[in-house]
């Protein structure tokens, strides 16, 4: 694909950093609109952008690092070698949730109101990702014989193996995350409590990523229950069980407060 856009003298546009840029300005700009009736404005939504930015990366990295801990504990020069690449999106779902619970409480926002604008904001961003992900060849899927499947030739992709179809795993999670984020949309108008859009796009993108991630060609990632599972399904599986049943609970909830 594109792992580089254009260059300008010394300056690059990297494809998958376009697409992260594109993804987390529309993901400010519908946070900045949705958290104006709570009293936040620019300078707000900015710290919380930054705290996420920082939640993302490192929980990111510390989930692609336990893939493959004995790799990196034998070798700790490893550990800052990849610190610019290799995230695993899961650890950074995981760590950015309690993290933003705890912002949103300091800030006297009520969580479960505010996640739901996280929730499409979010999903926002991860969208654009898998996009820049296809850019960049990273995340691809495994050696294709079907008739659905993308061949990627730039030498500086990070597609293995070159000149061969591939499936395009890439493109659909962007698909399922697009359809999280035109469901999120379509429920907002007439949800039902707070905290369902962004239960639904956890939801969503669980049940995607489990069936995609079959597909993947990126092995090296681990796998678990004698190679039952790779990592990121058996996660995917946690997470879809978490909301499902926090989603069952605060339905029940909110029918009896309703119903008082």
């Amino acid at each position: 694909m594109y792992p580089e856009i254009f260059s300008l003298g010394p300056f690059t546009v990297q494809g998958y950093g376009l697409m992260i840029f594109i993804g987390v300005m529309l993901a400010y700009a519908y946070m900045l609109g949705s958290l104006k009736k709570h009293g936040l404005k620019s300078d707000g939504v900015s710290e919380m952008f930054l705290w996420c930015f920082a939640s993302v990366v490192i929980g990111g990295k510390i989930f692609y690092w336990l893939e493959d801990p004995t790799r990196y504990f034998s070798n700790p020069g490893l550990l800052f070698k990849s610190i610019g690449n290799g995230f695993v999106f899961y650890g950074s779902f995981l760590l950015t949730v309690p993290v933003l619970i705890y912002w949103f409480k300091k800030k006297s926002i009520d969580p479960w109101v505010a996640f739901d604008y996280a929730g499409i904001a979010g999903a926002l961003v991860h969208a654009f990702g898998k996009l820049g992900c296809l850019l960049a060849g990273c995340c691809h899927g495994k050696v294709s014989t079907g008739p659905i499947s993308i061949v990627f030739t730039n030498p500086n992709c990070h597609a293995s193996p070159l000149d061969t179809p591939l499936y395009p795993t890439q493109l659909w999670d962007a698909m399922i995350l697009f359809m999280a984020i035109g469901l999120m949309m379509f429920m907002k108008r007439k949800k039902w409590m707070d905290g369902q859009l962004f239960l639904t796009y956890g939801i969503v993108y669980a049940i995607g990523r489990f069936f995609t991630e079959k597909y993947r060609g990126d092995e090296e990632r681990g796998f678990v229950l004698n190679g039952l599972l790779s990592h990121s399904q058996a996660i995917a599986i946690a997470v879809l069980s978490v909301c499902v049943f926090v989603f069952i609970l605060r339905y029940h909830k909110t029918r009896i407060q309703n119903a008082v």
